[in-house]
């Protein structure tokens, strides 16, 4: 068997070959002494990059394990989400050390509208009103608080782990301080869509070793999934209010605060669902018609040269006698998901009675609630391409065609966007 050439790849760094090293030892530890101690080692080296802004070195580590060892590249994207989102502060006072820990926390606000959903600056009162029902439904006591003064969209959030590094550093002082928290710059504006996700981002601060959220306090150990249900309903009840006085006109709900990137990718989740109820009710609303004149047109896209995986699903609507796509929608998949609805790697489905279905069967669904039985749904896999004038994606009609999707000429000018 031919030997792969030595220039076939470029060399990695010797701090890739570091990381790479260490995110095996962890996969191979015999003992959770031995991982921890691999784990603390693998913290250090990533915290030394990121403090470094070194997400280079990070992206090309996490881009050679993932062709090459699927189990280490899953220790090292969990290492670098934690160290990034993390952090732990040492404070001297009269000659003794208090050593806090800190997590940077996202509250995922799923919106949706016929109009626009707005963005930006928190007014101060605003701020101090939320900061009071965060900290007394949410938190252990004897934690402290400190919330960014910005509703983020999803495209304003840190693109990067350095980025999120950053912030969590400056949110962790400032929560440890008690100061106000100054965003490095103004948000750019964002692209407005149907239904969308915004986050409140803030950082909870205690004594190592010491809870952040009530859930997490001791008497509570015999009843963790009740306590997190109860505060996930005192939050909505008492936060909803406000955050719609942020948010006007728009439809909205919160969904449990908790550590940056699964909160994120719980709304990531989420918001499909929200999207498609958003799209039917626009288009019955915009063209005076029933749903169920309608019909959606389900394919399954992802990039070239990808063993015809699906990344997306893209949900195309017509009316029903016709063969024009009017308007469209992105399901787009993430972690474990498949078209089938299995994990990549034979695992158990997940317990939740939505994860245990394949994303067709969950669009279909969701459709049907919302009045569309005319669905047809494409075997075909199809390249994900966009539009070379807007870059808006391309969606297939009932022939299979990609096509532009486009409002009829005489519909009232608006400002929706695909999601």
């Amino acid at each position: 068997m031919r030997r792969p050439s030595k220039e076939s790849s470029p060399k990695l760094p010797a701090e890739s070959q570091r990381l790479i090293s260490i995110a095996q030892a962890v996969v191979s530890a015999s003992s959770r002494i031995e991982e921890r101690a691999w784990e603390h080692s693998l913290d250090t080296q990533l915290h030394k990059l990121l403090k470094a802004n070194h997400q280079d070195t990070i992206d090309s580590t996490l881009n050679a394990l993932f062709r090459e060892d699927l189990n280490a590249y899953d220790v090292l994207m969990e290492g670098v989400e934690a160290v990034s989102e993390s952090t732990t502060i040492t404070v001297e006072d009269q000659g003794s050390e208090t050593r806090y820990h800190a997590l940077l926390v996202a509250a995922p606000i799923l919106a949706w509208t016929r109009f626009s959903i707005a963005q930006g600056a928190i007014p101060a009162d605003m701020l101090a009103t939320l900061h009071a029902h965060f900290a007394a439904h949410l938190l252990a006591g004897g934690t402290r608080l400190a919330i960014a003064p910005v509703l983020y969209a999803i495209d304003q959030l840190p693109r990067t782990h350095a980025e999120t590094f950053g912030i969590t550093q400056k949110l962790a002082a400032a929560a440890l301080k008690g100061s106000a928290y100054k965003p490095a710059a103004k948000a750019a504006d964002t692209a407005p869509f149907l239904a969308d996700t915004r986050y409140l981002l803030a950082a909870v601060v205690a004594p190592v070793n010491a809870p952040l959220f009530r859930w997490q306090e001791p008497e509570h150990v015999n009843a963790i999934g009740v306590t997190r249900a109860a505060a996930l309903e005192q939050w909505r009840a008492q936060a909803t209010p406000n955050l719609a006085r942020l948010l006007p006109g728009c439809g909205i709900e919160l969904l449990l605060p908790e550590a940056y990137y699964v909160a994120c990718r719980e709304a990531d989740k989420q918001i499909r669902p929200v999207s498609v109820r958003a799209a039917v009710h626009y288009l019955t609303n915009t063209l005076g018609i029933e749903a169920g004149e309608l019909r959606a047109v389900i394919a399954g896209f992802g990039e070239e040269n990808n063993d015809n995986l699906v990344d997306e699903y893209r949900i195309g609507f017509t009316l029903r006698q016709e063969n024009e796509v009017v308007y469209g929608i992105v399901w787009p998949l993430y972690g474990q998901e498949d078209e089938e609805g299995t994990p990549a790697d034979g695992s158990p489905p997940q317990p939740n009675e939505e994860d245990r279905r394949s994303p067709v069967t969950q669009i279909v669904s969701h459709l049907n609630e919302c009045g569309v039985h005319h669905i047809k749904r494409h075997s075909e896999h199809f390249i994900a391409e966009y539009c070379d004038d807007c870059g808006a994606p391309l969606f297939a009609d009932p022939a299979g065609e990609l096509v532009h999707a486009e409002m009829p000429e005489d519909t009232p000018t608006g400002t929706e966007h695909f999601h």
